[in-house]
């Protein structure tokens, strides 16, 4: 398949794996990356910069394709040393950055200036017309149903992707309740060049959680996600359980909640611990309304290439219809 982001990557097929918190290892990354898509390492995910220049390293070790590193910036008030991990990437030869979260602008311009192709993920048409004046070279649009951070605007994919692709001169990847083929050809025929994937990727056999969770993901359906931090104007969508109840249950009392009401639940070390330790219920666990159309555990190059023909095939149908 060709678009402008296989062109612009060097991949063969337009599929893009999420930088996901505690998942976007080097094994994740370079199972995507060998079955014709871009894996993507979680920069924070690794707790030094040094750690994630080990992680390139092992990365490379895996794959001789391209991959790409996801930096998040989050408001903080110890923020991580961002720019540290930044030039870990430079320094081990990455060539494609994600970058996500608050005001990107100096790390698009030093990752530029490094000959570094740059992916910007966005909720809203306006932060990706912002990102493009600054110099990205493509936009990954995040709709309403997707997990993680939606952003508080709740626009879905179906009016999100066309907007952006009419507004934008860069190339528009779709992002947000995409987990089959179907949906792969639904955002190309929206006016996308290529999908990314988070949810789905976690229910592969190469993703490093525990199997536990993956059959939790099996087992859900699109109604199984809830939305948490709504009343602090950060909304998260997340799989529906003890923990994600529980917080909902506090944000809806009398009075509201501030973040430290619900820290001891939320804490990033406890949802890494039930990723890892295989409890559903352990933890915050990330995923998005597309949970409800996985169906199995493939590998990662079985759901890439089923995902081609799929794609292939409802495209050719849509175009039969009009003949």
């Amino acid at each position: 398949m060709k678009t402008r982001v296989t062109e612009l990557l060097g991949i063969r097929y337009p599929i893009i794996q999420g930088g996901m918190q505690w998942v976007g290892t080097a094994e994740m990354a370079a199972a995507v990356s060998n079955a014709g898509g871009l894996g993507t390492l979680t920069a924070l995910t690794q707790p030094t910069p040094d750690a994630l220049a080990a992680e390139i390293a092992r990365c490379r070790s895996m794959t001789d394709q391209p991959f790409a590193v996801n930096l998040t910036i989050l408001p903080s008030i110890n923020p991580p040393p961002y720019d540290a991990y930044l030039d870990a990437a430079i320094d081990g030869g990455v060539r494609i950055l994600e970058t996500a979260g608050n005001n990107p602008q100096r790390f698009i311009e030093k990752a530029k200036a490094h000959g570094v192709a740059v992916i910007h993920k966005c909720t809203a048409v306006r932060h990706a017309l912002s990102a493009e004046r600054h110099g990205v070279d493509a936009i990954s649009i995040d709709g309403f149903e997707c997990a993680g951070h939606p952003g508080e605007d709740d626009v879905p994919g179906l009016v999100l992707i066309p907007l952006a692709a009419r507004r934008l001169t860069v190339p528009v990847i779709a992002s947000g309740g995409i987990s089959d083929g179907w949906g792969m050809a639904a955002a190309l025929a929206l006016g996308a060049e290529g999908v990314n994937m988070g949810t789905r990727f976690c229910a592969t056999r190469e993703a490093p959680i525990h199997d536990a969770i993956k059959r939790a993901l099996l087992d859900a359906g699109e109604r199984d996600t809830t939305l948490i931090f709504r009343t602090l104007r950060n909304t998260a969508r997340v799989l529906t359980n003890a923990v994600s109840r529980e917080v909902a249950a506090i944000e809806r009392r009398d009075g509201g909640c501030t973040f430290d009401d619900i820290r001891h639940l939320v804490a990033g070390s406890r949802g890494r611990a039930a990723l890892e330790a295989g409890d559903p219920d352990g933890g915050i666990v990330t995923a998005g309304m597309g949970v409800g159309l996985i169906d199995d555990i493939p590998t990662c190059r079985d759901l890439i290439d089923r995902m081609v023909a799929e794609c292939r095939e409802r495209l050719g149908a849509a175009a039969a219809l009009c003949a």
